[in-house]
């Protein structure tokens, strides 16, 4: 029984290391703007120009940044304040 319980400890522990590897991996630039295009149709604006930002910081010379460049600065014009 001691070894059914460190086998599965040591699994947990495998599954743990795992998911933290692959989650700091971090999002595509693609998945970033889609979320930031969400959080525009939900006039959560302030988040929305966050997301742009990091898209534009982390991916500067993709075409997302662009795109993101572009968004940003429309939502700026808009809501300067958000």
């Amino acid at each position: 029984m001691k070894k059914s319980k460190t086998a599965s400890l040591f699994l947990v522990i495998i599954g743990l290391l795992f998911a933290l590897l692959v989650g700091c991996g971090g999002e595509s630039p693609e998945t970033v703007f889609g979320t930031a295009q969400f959080e525009e149709k939900q006039t959560n604006y302030t988040h929305a120009k966050e997301l742009y930002q990091q898209i534009i910081r982390e991916h500067p010379d993709s075409e997302w940044a662009e795109k993101a460049r572009e968004r940003f600065e429309a939502l700026e014009g808009l809501y300067p304040d958000s």
